[in-house]
């Protein structure tokens, strides 16, 4: 067992490796942070606006889920990141007790192609919305972050499209970096100085004070951990030169790989994983950002990543695709007119223990909102029992073979 402890309560442990502390293959983990401890590799739901949506907290820690995402972007526009302080931070405001992430909303930013510009400064764009004009810096960013409060928080990177030239990758992997020194400098000032004050907003009477109403507090920066992201495309050089960078500007709580699953062909994907797994640090979780299909999470595993996010498994399940040991299944097949059996024999989620494949599917058909809720959460149970069999396995030393013999039933249906 390998571990790094740290005075500020975040930790990595490795539990459990095929291949021991060769900074190589599968692992199970324990991250610790300031809200509990995530047993690895695991998948984060993602609650893009502090809520997955349709889908409870109490029914995702039912699922099995010890850590949630939230989008610092969205929370930024709606309600306001000092809303969100003022409200208690994004636990409070979430009604979220475990550890908690947010992504920078970097994503979400170079997404709108049409309506952003970026310069060395960052990124200037068109809030869809309400048609506001918003500038994103680094600074700006970590601000933003560190009022939303999440345990871990991620560094604004430059994100292009999937299959961008050499030049434009590396462009954009060393910008990243340039920024990743800004957001260093500034999550540290506000760890030294505290956080500025907020604005003032008015309670209703009768209505208990806010967070911000209690100024020696407040200011007080919240416990977080920052992560870089790995970028540079499918380039094998300029992941490795990020990767570089990134570990000679500091020592990190862990490390964040971007800017995979946008399009790239799978082979691709695997092979940049296999670039970056070895020259990742092995005493430090390793965040493979936006992927979350089965199979390329036990890919993902066997090569070393230890947490996971994706918005598909919620996405796919409200439109009535859902995830099964042999592949995915679309449940407004006409087949399962008449089919009384359950989704997946094996799944504990109420999809599958309450009802039958007939019921869903009418559910679907007919556009009742419990459809969609059911099939978003099996999706995600789905994935959360997969990581949690991935680390029995890992536990018991048969992770290797469980997991070739997983993936080779999963795609039976592709052959």
């Amino acid at each position: 067992m390998s571990e790094t402890a740290t005075p500020d309560g975040f930790r990595f442990e490795v539990s459990a490796s095929p291949l021991g502390s060769s900074h190589l293959g599968a692992r199970s983990g324990r991250f610790f942070t300031p809200h509990g401890v995530v047993e690895t590799p695991a998948f984060m739901p993602v609650g893009t606006h502090a809520s997955v949506r349709g889908l409870a907290m109490p029914e995702l820690v039912a699922a099995g889920a010890r850590m949630v995402l939230a989008n610092a972007y969205h929370l930024y526009l709606r309600p306001g990141d000092e809303m969100v302080r003022a409200l208690g931070g994004v636990h409070a405001f979430a009604r979220w007790d475990g550890p908690l992430l947010t992504d920078s909303g970097g994503y979400q930013v170079f997404s709108l192609s049409r309506y952003r510009q970026v310069d060395e400064t960052g990124v200037t764009f068109k809030n869809k919305l309400d048609g506001s004009m918003h500038h994103y810096t680094p600074e700006r960013v970590m601000q933003i972050e560190r009022n939303i409060g999440a345990d871990v928080i991620m560094q604004l990177d430059e994100l292009i499209a999937g299959g961008a030239d050499h030049d434009a990758s590396r462009a954009a992997m060393e910008r990243s970096l340039r920024w990743l020194d800004r957001c260093r400098a500034e999550f540290d000032r506000i760890s030294r100085e505290g956080r500025a004050p907020a604005r003032e907003f008015v309670v209703p009477d009768g209505a208990p004070p806010l967070a911000t109403h209690d100024p020696a507090r407040d200011l007080i920066p919240p416990v977080q951990a920052l992560f870089p992201i790995v970028q540079g495309g499918t380039y094998a050089d300029l992941r490795k030169a990020s990767i570089a960078g990134i570990l000679q500007s500091g020592d990190w709580h862990g490390v964040a790989v971007g800017g995979l699953s946008v399009g790239e062909a799978k082979s691709a994907m695997y092979d940049t994983f296999d670039t970056c797994s070895p020259l990742l640090p092995w005493d430090k979780p390793r965040y493979l950002m936006g992927v979350g299909f089965p199979d390329d999470l036990l890919e993902a595993v066997s090569r070393g990543m230890d947490l996971f996010d994706c918005v598909a498994p919620t996405r796919m399940g409200r439109h009535g695709t859902v995830f099964t040991p042999t592949g995915k299944v679309q449940v407004q097949k006409s087949s399962y007119r008449t089919d009384r059996r359950p989704l997946v024999e094996s799944c504990t989620c109420p999809a599958c223990t309450q009802y039958d494949r007939a019921y869903l599917r009418h559910l679907m058909v007919t556009e009742e909102p419990l459809g969609p809720r059911l099939l978003a959460l099996h999706n995600l149970t789905f994935l959360l029992d997969l990581m949690r069999e991935a680390r029995f396995q890992l536990a018991q030393g048969t992770y290797v073979s469980w997991c070739a013999e997983w993936l080779a039933r999963y795609r039976s249906r592709l052959a």
